[in-house]
């Protein structure tokens, strides 16, 4: 395979990207401290970008659709471009942060570019130790899932305010040349003539380890199984499965890790059980806010990693499903909790995420029409209602030139007729949760992080927890106003 050509997976959220659906993940970053000069972050960002080199890659595109994609270097690569300044109008408060960081997310990223880009946001009002400043940071699904994402930020930032000078000066780089059109289709028919050379070696592993290949085969085909039953059942409708358009609202939560893991311990389960049961709960009280009965359970599309230790780092999507429920018609906390603790068991013990790899990876060998076809039949034919993402994040702080990286809220795209997407990120005992919102759709968003928040209440009453108070925001919300960029 040509060097850098997209994986089935990655491909997949390219053919996802129309109509109003951005296939970007993104996320909000709070520093302490006053923001770094504007070249000094460029100057800084530049001298580590060797340490991520698909941020130096665009796409080219094999003509007539004959194959995926691959990342070829970008020769007009502009910094510049990539790394934007902008600035709040007084008084700078959360408020206009996320009406901000929504436009943002609103727009596509530019396919004929290296697909990221970071925004330092200056202006923002003093917290409760100071000066502060932010980071919206914007890279295509494509690139990166939420793991790998999480260890480019790794990569990026330093563990300490005062890391030691490298040892060396970055590498230099000078970008290869392009290929033509001619030498994309080459290797892309190229490619398609040697895939019958994998089946061969599957065929003479099949010869030497015939009882280890039928056992991994029956756990897939069992899970192939189960994730196809998942999907012969659609989930019910909801105020969040809607037509979508381009424009996005952002929102956020603050929890505590500690919280969470100490409801965790006292009601049972695991810390992604009680996510599920907050954000279920949470969309109860949405529902009942908007007269609408919430009547048995939705269903939550939430990711897992199958990256790796080797793979940390790596770009790329090493991700697949399973299929949640959230009992919204369950009254009592406790056994919402229950319910979804004895679900996600019994989800586990079916191999429905394998069988969701196994699908995706079978996507890899699929002719590229076909595969663009079927991401669309998909995006049509609704699975779920919403997704649930939970990131597990570094649990030490990091720094951005000396400034220490307080809160992360992160983003999870809106697919077509997801009007919400719901994404949790630990990070230094923190647990955040980023609210998504189409414009129209979810005009009461910052209801639903009430809901979110007062249903994390519910249920550490239930567990005898007394929740730690994040920190409000110091001013009240201010009309939002026109920000000035550059």
């Amino acid at each position: 395979m040509a060097e850098g050509r997209l994986t089935g997976l990655d491909a997949s959220f390219l053919h996802l990207e129309n109509g109003g659906a951005h296939m970007h993940v993104a996320g909000v970053m709070l520093f302490d401290g006053d923001p770094p000069a504007y070249e000094e972050l460029v100057r800084a960002t530049e001298a580590r970008l060797h340490l991520v080199p698909r941020y130096r890659q665009k796409l080219a595109f094999v003509p007539y659709g004959q194959g995926r994609p691959r990342w070829v270097d970008d020769p007009h690569l502009n910094l510049r471009y990539h790394i934007r300044r902008t600035s709040l109008p007084r008084p700078g408060s959360e408020h206009q942060l996320r009406a901000l960081a929504g436009r943002v997310f609103s727009q596509p990223l530019d396919r004929d570019k290296p697909l990221w880009e970071m925004w330092l946001v200056e202006g923002l009002e003093p917290g409760p130790d100071g000066p502060r400043f932010g980071v919206l940071s914007k890279t295509h699904h494509a690139l990166v899932d939420g793991v790998s994402g999480v260890d480019i930020a790794s990569v990026l930032f330093d563990t300490s305010p005062d890391p030691p000078e490298p040892a060396q000066p970055p590498p230099p780089w000078t970008a290869r040349p392009e290929p033509s059109s001619a030498q994309l289709l080459g290797e892309a028919l190229l490619e398609r003539a040697t895939v019958p050379r994998e089946a061969a070696r599957s065929v003479r592993a099949l010869v030497r380890g015939p009882r280890q290949v039928a056992r991994a085969a029956g756990e897939a085909a069992v899970g192939v199984g189960a994730m196809a039953w998942a999907g012969m059942r659609p989930p019910p409708s909801s105020p969040y499965n809607v037509d979508i358009g381009p424009h996005r609202r952002f929102n956020w939560v603050r929890a505590s890790l500690a919280d969470v893991k100490a409801i965790k311990n006292s009601l049972g389960g695991t810390v992604n059980d009680v996510v599920l049961a907050t954000v279920a709960g949470g969309l109860r009280r949405h529902m009942e806010r908007r007269g609408a009965e919430p009547v048995g359970s939705l269903r939550a599309m939430v990711p897992v990693s199958v990256r790796s230790d080797e793979e940390r780092g790596s770009l790329g999507n090493r991700v697949t499903a399973m299929m949640a429920p959230l009992p919204v018609s369950e009254e009592d906390p406790q056994r919402r909790l229950a319910t979804i603790a004895a679900s996600m068991q019994g989800i586990k013990r079916s191999g429905q995420a394998v069988g969701a790899q196994v699908l995706t990876e079978l996507s890899g060998f699929a002719q590229p029409t076909l595969m663009a076809q079927g991401s669309r039949l998909v995006s049509t034919k609704r699975l779920f209602n919403l997704v649930v993402t939970n990131v597990p994040g570094p649990q030490f702080p990091l720094y951005l030139l000396g400034s220490e990286l307080r809160d992360i809220f992160p983003m999870v795209p809106l697919a077509k007729g997801q009007a919400l997407g719901i994404a949790i990120m630990s990070y230094n005992g923190r647990m955040n949760f980023g609210l998504l919102g189409d414009w129209d759709a979810m005009g009461d968003l910052d209801e639903l992080a009430d809901d979110l928040g007062a249903s994390l209440e519910e249920l550490a009453g239930a567990a005898g927890v007394t929740l730690g108070r994040p920190t409000p925001s110091p001013t009240p919300e201010p009309r939002q106003r026109k920000h000035v960029a550059t």
